[in-house]
């Protein structure tokens, strides 16, 4: 008969009792994610967050420690930025509020958001960029200081299509012309497009939609071409030489020989169609505000 001591029956019913709390930590750590401690946090327990989810649109306005990020698809998101917030090109790797910080994170800016999730709103923990952007973050360095409230219309400005130019009221129209087959801006043309920009810069809320035409020489697909090169030529030069920021542009179309503003039976009629319109147009939403 074996005689089992007083201590060793205590250290059997120790282990009895510590298998089945063994197995229910585990099980809950399998279950809950390890939380993200954001940098330079005084108290881990105030400021536990979670994954949040992974943001792509374009910088529709901004202040100085939160950005709206507005989607293809018209939704919008405040994101905060803190110092923790890394900004990423193919450049390297850089911390949230560097100087490379304040000059690329601008409106109309394309970007890819990682965010963490941080009591009700979103924290931004990397922030993706295009090298190519940073010639628009340049022409557009001054935007920064727009506040929200000044952004409503830009906001708009990101959903713009010429199926939703009823939304919008039709301040004044510039057309310049071109010469046949061609996309290159006469010295006329742009001094008179600079002065479109300059006009309207003192509407309030005022938008551009730029709508490239042709005349009816050449084959359909090559005039579609063409209507959203020239198109494309005045974007530009409004944006680098009349200074127009490009979160205020409404989306820009081709046209190719549609919508004539006359016959293109004579020689005249097809000039006055090979153009470009720059269209003034102010959101019905905020006109008169």
């Amino acid at each position: 008969m074996h005689v089992v001591s007083r201590k060793t029956k205590a250290l059997v019913l120790f282990a009895m009792l510590a298998v089945p709390a063994s197995g229910s930590v585990s099980a809950q750590s399998q279950e809950a994610p390890d939380p993200i401690i954001v940098e330079g946090s005084p108290s881990p327990e105030a400021t536990v967050t979670t994954k949040g989810p992974e943001i792509k649109g374009i910088i529709s306005a901004r202040s100085s420690d939160k950005m709206k990020v507005t989607a293809a698809d018209g939704t919008s998101t405040i994101i905060a930025i803190n110092d923790a917030t890394r900004i990423k090109t193919s450049r390297g790797l850089f911390s949230g509020r560097n100087k490379l910080a304040a000059g690329s994170l601008l409106n109309g800016l394309p970007v890819t958001v990682k965010t963490s999730q941080s009591g009700d709103g979103l924290v931004a923990s990397q922030i993706n960029l295009r090298n190519k952007d940073f010639k628009t973050a340049t022409m557009i360095r001054n935007g920064t200081a727009q506040q929200f409230e000044e952004q409503t219309a830009a906001t708009e400005a990101l959903r713009g299509r010429m199926g939703d130019i009823d939304k919008y009221n039709i301040k004044s129209t510039t057309n310049v012309n071109f010469d046949t087959g061609k996309a290159a801006l006469s010295a006329q043309a742009k001094q008179e497009l600079c002065a479109a920009a300059s006009a309207a810069e003192s509407t309030d809320n005022a938008l551009m939609l730029v709508v490239g035409h042709t005349d009816s020489t050449g084959s359909d697909e090559f005039n579609q071409q063409l209507s959203e090169k020239r198109a494309s030529s005045v974007i530009n030069f409004l944006q680098q030489a009349c200074q127009w920021k490009p979160y205020r542009m409404l989306t820009p179309t081709g046209m190719s020989k549609a919508d004539p503003l006359t016959s293109n039976d004579t020689a005249e009629g097809k000039a006055q169609n090979r153009r470009v319109s720059v269209n003034i147009l102010v959101s019905k939403s905020v006109d008169g505000l």
